[in-house]
């Protein structure tokens, strides 16, 4: 299967024309878009635990340096910021490192926690002293006792994406349920591999398209 994915055959209706109204959205039409993605999302996440260990490292420092320009770019390096970043699982890049260095030059750094099933994310304040927990999916996070913050600048780390900066996820709408709930907006940063780019994800009504895809071959805005 080549990087640029296409819809399979037996689709009751186009997926094209999904990103409409919620009243106007064909139920059949819906259905097929969800199992394409699910078919597309364990395609991506296979080629992405055939990654060498070497390589991975090597694509999760290029990724943290444009990250850190981008940063410098946009927001004078984001020092007095509230950034959330994430906790890699499941081959995501690795920008742990970043996460030191950025705490270190003065941003105030945040992680997601699932808190409540089916409900926006919670972002508690992070520091390399924290002493981390084990949360949802066994993944570390702040305790309960760490403050609650609201980012100012959030990252998503993605299985998919398309030239319109809209993400492919692990299919829960987490972090779209919480970038919809968040006030004010943050500015979104989608984080993943230049190699999951797909020609589109067939966005639906709640996909909210990010502020920036960033992978290790650059980076594009969205529109």
């Amino acid at each position: 299967m080549s990087n640029t994915a296409t819809p399979t055959n037996g689709y009751a209706s186009s997926p094209c024309s999904a990103h409409l109204d919620p009243s106007g959205v064909d139920p059949a039409q819906a259905r097929d878009v969800a199992r394409w993605r699910k078919a597309t999302r364990i395609d991506l996440l296979e080629r992405r635990k055939s990654r060498s260990v070497e390589d991975h490292s090597a694509v999760s420092q290029r990724i943290s340096d444009r990250l850190e320009r981008a940063l410098h770019d946009r927001f004078d390096g984001a020092r007095g910021l509230v950034m959330s970043l994430y906790w890699p699982i499941k081959g995501e890049p690795n920008l742990r490192p970043l996460m030191h260095a950025l705490h270190d030059a003065g941003v105030t750094i945040a992680l997601p926690l699932v808190e409540t099933k089916a409900a926006p994310l919670v972002f508690r304040h992070w520091t390399p002293d924290t002493k981390m927990v084990r949360g949802d999916w066994n993944i570390p996070v702040p305790p309960a006792d760490a403050p609650v913050l609201t980012p100012q600048i959030a990252l998503a780390p993605l299985v998919g994406w398309d030239g319109e900066a809209y993400r492919l996820g692990y299919g829960g709408g987490y972090f779209d349920r919480t970038l919809a709930a968040l006030i004010p907006r943050p500015f979104k940063i989608g984080i993943g591999y230049a190699s999951a780019r797909l020609t589109t994800i067939f966005p639906q009504p709640h996909d909210i398209p990010m502020d920036m895809i960033l992978t290790e071959d650059g980076a594009i805005s969205g529109t």
